[in-house]
């Protein structure tokens, strides 16, 4: 029996891959993942009791499972699975995985649930992707990380797309400070390409800084 053929997107994130890894690394790389240990193990003890909270009450809410996995593009072309609480209903990743941009949103915003609306709009559903910083498929800051399938449409339609595998995907970036959900995808590129060019120790601490006053007005000023 002759072995299953790979997915589209798979060979081409491959293609992708090798120009990723021809790039060198550099010493903030390191100093980036240190800080990335230490914070995401920092977190993982202290919001630990939220976690709970929060894992029971979508467990009495919607039921199971309490956790998203996503199959995701990370660093050097390496697919991961992307952890988040759920916050939509079941099934509703067959039902709008094929969708990008605002017809993505829409139709998200369409299956949340009801706790999970209010999770999405905190960013409190994205605690678990600590363990993934943890473990090194993410950093704290970074290009968002995004399915094998829309990787390979964006970097066909966005030459410099690519480069986004030269580092890790982050749980937050310049494109997430500054813009949002609304921003085009052009745009969003042109902010992780800036991360890429110029991180530093300085724009990271930053970064997380402007995201966490960004979380906190969201969580305080969030209306069902």
């Amino acid at each position: 029996m002759s072995s299953a053929q790979p997915r589209l997107e798979d060979t081409l994130v491959t293609g992708y891959t090798q120009l990723a890894r021809a790039t060198p690394n550099r010493r903030i790389d390191l100093e980036l993942r240190a800080l990335d240990v230490l914070f995401s193990g920092l977190f993982l003890i202290v919001l630990s009791p939220v976690a709970l909270v929060i894992a029971l009450l979508v467990l009495a809410t919607s039921g199971r499972p309490v956790f998203y996995r996503g199959k995701r593009v990370g660093r050097g072309g390496h697919f991961f699975a992307m952890l988040k609480f759920r916050t939509l209903r079941p099934g509703a990743e067959e039902r709008i995985g094929q969708y990008l941009g605002e017809e993505l949103v829409r139709r998200t915003d369409a299956e949340l649930t009801g706790f999970g609306r209010w999770l999405k709009a905190s960013q409190l559903d994205e605690i678990p992707q600590l363990w993934n910083v943890l473990r090194g498929d993410m950093s704290f800051v970074g290009p968002r990380p995004i399915r094998p399938r829309f990787f390979s449409e964006l970097a066909r339609d966005l030459p410099a797309y690519w480069q986004r595998l030269v580092v890790r995907p982050g749980l937050t970036g310049f494109a997430q400070v500054r813009h949002g959900y609304e921003a085009s995808m052009a745009e969003k590129l042109a902010h992780d390409l800036e991360w890429i060019a110029d991180r530093s120790v300085r724009l990271y601490l930053r970064t997380l800084v402007s995201t966490g006053f960004r979380v906190v007005r969201q969580t305080i000023g969030y209306r069902p």
